[in-house]
């Protein structure tokens, strides 16, 4: 039967509820292979899912586990999600906001995926911080705090977190039917009022075009709709990395900066319309009084002293921050404007600095990185720094210049 369902989508053939439910249940119980499963997500990788099967195997993912209730918490609750980007630290900006004011919020985040960062490996690299959190634990921290920020628990879609790994390392991680029911089923389970999703699109994100974004943000409002939640999606752009810094503990800090007023740019203009979103969709309020309270949260400190609230509750030291010692600066060999820097390069260099994962059970080095000392239209002169590497080896770095396009 396992060789007959993997023939039948490979050959573009619908699988019945019962059928995937034989799969998956299987594979999460033992009795499927990793290799097994790894040809059954490339020929749904290759061939796709009509909406009849992502709407059963998003069921099948949140059967798979517990459902978290927080109908006791007041307020309305809105989840926010990042279908990720190289450089992509906005949870740990927009988060602090929201709760600052008074907006619960419960993020269940994961793990760095393919070249994309993992907002659980970035806020690791605060020591002692605690992301593996009971049900009971997370319901009593928004209680007294109004946020929380842990890793998926072990009961919530349990069936996703083991094939979210095994995409990871099986080439198989841009398929849209795959991508909606991994973000849809970890978001209803996780008890949200109200969903907003970040759509990446471009070369730094697992969405390459305009086109599959949309496809994308259409797909996850129905299956929002399905479940009777209100789904909002907003399309960012990922052709060049979100901010000036890749890296775990590089990124946090400058998280850090941006909460605390020091940053602009990019960033901050994204988190601003992602966090006025959520409150905007909290609230019931229009876009615009959101922005001018998001605004009122930063200037007057109140996010980032709800981050330093939130990092203490969950036992983090923020004085261990740290990046490595070892700087290597690459240089520019010519004069000229930035015209594009390569999002994917630089997301594919941060693993290989050991940032992120390219084995399943890698362990991530939170104090490598990159500094982007230059950003798309500075002016550059011959010897200009473009980029400042903070390694733990050496290793072969000539060919870093060419991330950069200058005219």
């Amino acid at each position: 039967m396992i060789v007959d369902i993997i023939t039948k989508k490979k050959e573009g053939k619908i699988l019945s509820r019962q059928e995937l439910e034989y799969f998956f249940n299987g594979y999460l119980n033992g009795e499927i292979e990793d290799y097994q499963m790894s040809s059954l997500l490339m020929a749904i990788c290759l061939k796709g899912m009509a909406d009849k099967e992502i709407f059963e195997l998003t069921d099948i993912y949140i059967k798979s586990g517990e459902i978290l209730d927080f109908s006791k918490v007041e307020g309305v609750k809105v989840d926010k999600h990042s279908t990720g980007g190289v450089g992509d630290k906005t949870t740990l900006i927009i988060a602090p906001i929201v709760a600052s004011l008074g907006i619960p919020v419960v993020k269940m985040s994961g793990r760095g995926l393919g070249f994309t960062g993992g907002t659980i490996d970035k806020i690791e690299s605060i020591e002692g911080f605690q992301t593996n959190r009971s049900m009971g634990a997370i319901k009593e921290q928004v209680k007294e705090i109004g946020i929380s920020l842990s890793s998926q628990t072990s009961k919530l879609a349990p069936m996703d977190k083991k094939i979210y790994a095994l995409r990871d390392v099986t080439g198989t991680v841009e398929s849209i039917p795959l991508i909606a029911a991994s973000i849809m089923s970890k978001k209803i389970a996780s008890g949200a009022d109200k969903i907003l999703i970040d759509i990446k699109v471009g070369k730094g994100a697992l969405i390459k075009n305009q086109k599959d974004a949309k496809k994308l943000k259409d797909l996850m409002t129905r299956i929002g709709n399905h479940y009777g939640r209100e789904v909002r999606c907003i399309i960012s752009d990922m052709n060049m990395p979100l901010g000036s810094c890749i890296g775990n503990a590089l990124e946090v800090l400058e998280a850090i900066d941006i909460l605390k007023g020091k940053e602009k740019g990019d960033l901050l203009n994204l988190c601003m319309d992602l966090a006025s979103e959520m409150v905007s969709m909290s609230k019931n309020i229009g876009k615009k009084k959101a922005v001018k309270l998001v605004k009122e949260a930063i200037v007057s400190k109140k996010a980032y002293y709800k981050f330093l609230e939130l990092v203490k509750y969950q036992n983090g030291d923020i004085s261990s921050l740290k990046v490595s010692d070892k700087k290597i600066e690459v240089k520019s060999s010519k004069s000229g404007v930035v015209k594009s820097i390569n999002a994917l390069k630089f997301g594919e260099l941060s693993v290989r600095l050991g940032a992120g994962r390219q084995h399943e059970d890698d362990k991530v080095n939170h104090e490598v990185g990159i500094k982007l000392n230059k950003l798309v239209g500075d002016k550059v002169k011959v010897g200009d720094t473009l980029c400042t590497l903070f390694v733990k080896k050496e290793d072969d770095f000539s060919k870093i210049e060419a991330y950069y396009t200058l005219a």
